[in-house]
């Protein structure tokens, strides 16, 4: 996956992950406790820097990344701005949003933002050194393994999705409009079948290991530079007291 490949051969790879952590969660409160939409949106554009001049992520990286949850955004803005009433006679009437713009404006660049942040934190931080972390800050085990699974999820149901495709390409599936739609309902339905399937394989072969704790694997080894953790602290410091300068 994209957002995994760069988490691992990023120029930050190796740095402290309670530093980038620490960055990231100073984007989120700034994120949220600016104000005014320009300033939300300087923050936004400092992580996003950050990310790709800091850790060398590329542009077309971050926006390829970027472009799905940013057009989810877009969708909800605009379901705020306006509402369909019911009036008399059952018709439906169409109003904008009282307020106008502004709170709209406000709390797409507050997302924004935090979405900066976020991208920040998943581009430059594997997860399995994330999960590590918050292991060390007391999470309960179960909802880490839930993580785990999940994550493990993800790549098991995109290695059978890219082997049903090719097969059903190899065989003209996608030739036409309509083989298309054809191959593209078959796929959906096998692809079900195929992950309760491997899913109830991963359950067997914990079981048959007697995994009855929580899941196990190698963290991230060394001790903490304290100069990093001093440099991501003051950054988050930094970004948190411009934002809150702006209300």
């Amino acid at each position: 996956m994209l957002v995994d490949r760069y988490a691992y051969s990023n120029r930050w790879r190796a740095a402290s992950p309670e530093a980038k952590a620490t960055f990231a969660a100073g984007g989120f409160i700034a994120a949220f406790g600016a104000g005014r939409p320009s300033a939300a949106l300087t923050v936004a554009v400092v992580m996003a820097l950050v990310t790709i001049g800091g850790a060398r992520v590329p542009l077309t990286v971050w926006l390829r990344v970027a472009v799905a949850p940013l057009g989810f955004l877009l969708v909800g803005m605009l379901s705020l701005v306006f509402s369909v009433d019911a009036v008399g006679d059952g018709a439906l009437s169409l109003r904008w949003l009282p307020d106008g713009w502004e709170p709209v404006f406000r709390l797409g660049t507050r997302s924004i933002a935090a979405l900066s942040a976020l991208l920040f934190l998943a581009l430059t931080t594997p997860l399995l050194d994330i999960v590590a972390l918050l292991r060390r800050l007391r999470v309960p085990a179960t909802l880490l393994d839930l993580m785990v699974l999940c994550y493990r999820t993800l790549f098991v149901l995109t290695d059978a999705a890219q082997a049903m495709r090719t097969a059903q390409a190899a065989r003209l599936g996608y030739a036409t409009a309509r083989g298309t739609f054809n191959s593209l309902g078959l796929l959906l339905a096998n692809l079900t079948v195929q992950v309760w399937e491997r899913s109830r394989a991963m359950q067997r072969a914990a079981q048959s290991r007697n995994g009855d704790g929580a899941w196990r694997f190698l963290e991230h080894d060394g001790a903490m530079p304290h100069r990093e953790l001093a440099l991501a602290l003051s950054g988050a410091v930094l970004l948190v007291a411009y934002a809150f300068g702006n209300p």
